[in-house]
């Protein structure tokens, strides 16, 4: 079997692709030339990461058995999931022996750099010390049903981690699926959380790319979201040197620089970058057209805070709009996001087209 990949109008650079499994024995990998792509089976798909593909051109690889080295390995230790990239950390999810919520930490750049600041979790010289809820990378919302689910203030509300549902690894991609509780201070559950979070493989200094699939469902009556600032469903603490006033930038899809022009404003992605340990990095993260008020608005500051924020209408707008919403019970609501850990800024990791890339993935064909 032969596989073709067309680029279409924009090149393609460490894309990750999911494609039908061809008639026949599900292959390995692919190869082209002295290029070798592994491939992962899953159900009747199968995943890999095209590396490169030029603008307006194709690339046809033939079907092999590889040998696979390197990929993402996960292990769980019962409080936390580790994720390793060709055997090197890249990130945990702490759901065991939370104030709050669960949270990742560390997540690092190629080269092991922080790209999210480690307080409270750990005392880090010349970081900041403020917003202690603002636990390196997570999801949470100020207002659901009038509970605070953002902050770690006295009353506020609690993600419960409930199970871990599945664990995979493999040489494209791996991945964890959890269930948590949105409680009250007093533990009585609001909402289920069904998480689904995807790594891909990732080698040197290509960047690392986190697809996250969030699901909200009521767990009895109908929950209101309120229209509030304080939450991002997805949120990142950036590392304090990425700051804006220690010489980071944020930009978004439009352009936006900075958050005079990126706060309170929908984009379909947005990105902060700085240099730490010497290094410039970023992540920047994406919304997809599945997700509920696809593109989100964002809660972005220039003191180091990333959110994606859907709700927060009559802050944005000066009261113009309201951002309310209820979830009735029996529906659930939709994130998916992708999150993309870079060396250099936005336009150096070509943060566009990733975006792109994520929402209109190149066109693949079998043939024999």
């Amino acid at each position: 079997m032969k596989l073709i990949i067309k680029a279409g109008v924009r090149a393609r650079r460490h894309c990750p692709i999911v494609m039908p499994c061809p008639s026949g024995p599900t292959p390995s990998g692919l190869v082209a030339g002295e290029e070798i792509v592994p491939l992962q089976h899953e159900g009747d798909t199968l995943a890999a990461i095209v590396p490169s593909v030029e603008a307006g051109s194709e690339r046809r690889y033939v079907s092999a058995e590889v040998h696979h080295v390197g990929g993402v390995a996960l292990s769980d230790d019962g409080a936390a999931i580790s994720v390793e990239l060709d055997g090197e950390l890249f990130t945990r999810y702490q759901y065991g022996g939370v104030p709050a919520r669960p949270y990742f930490w560390p997540v690092l750049a190629p080269g092991g750099v922080p790209v999210t600041r480690a307080w409270p979790m750990q005392d880090v010289a010349d970081e900041t010390r403020d917003h202690k809820h603002h636990r390196s990378m997570y999801f949470a919302f100020g207002e659901v049903n009038g509970v605070d689910n953002w902050s770690e203030e006295p009353g506020h509300g609690h993600t419960v981690h409930r199970s871990v549902d599945e664990i995979v690894g493999g040489p494209v991609f791996g991945r964890f699926r959890t269930t948590s509780d949105w409680t009250d201070a007093a533990g009585n559950a609001l909402l289920t959380q069904k998480v689904s979070v995807t790594f891909w493989a990732a080698r040197a200094n290509a960047p690392r790319i986190v697809d996250v699939d969030l699901r909200l469902s009521p767990t009895g009556g109908d929950v209101v979201f309120g229209d509030t600032k304080e939450g991002g469903l997805l949120t990142v603490r950036v590392a304090t040197p990425m700051d804006v006033p220690n010489g980071g930038r944020i930009e978004n899809a439009y352009g936006g620089i900075n958050e005079p022009e990126t706060w309170g404003y929908a984009a379909h992605w947005c990105d902060y970058s700085g240099v730490v340990n010497g290094q410039r990095v970023g992540i920047a993260v994406m919304d997809h057209p599945l997700s509920f008020r696809y593109p989100t608005y964002w809660h972005v500051r220039d003191y180091g805070l990333m959110g994606a924020n859907p709700f927060a209408l009559r802050a944005y707008t000066g009261g113009v709009k309201d951002g309310t919403y209820t979830l009735r019970s029996g529906e659930t609501m939709r994130f998916v996001y992708r999150v993309i850990v870079h060396t250099g800024n936005a336009t150096d990791a070509s943060i566009r087209d990733h975006y792109l890339s994520f929402v209109n993935p190149p066109a693949v064909e079998w043939t024999s």
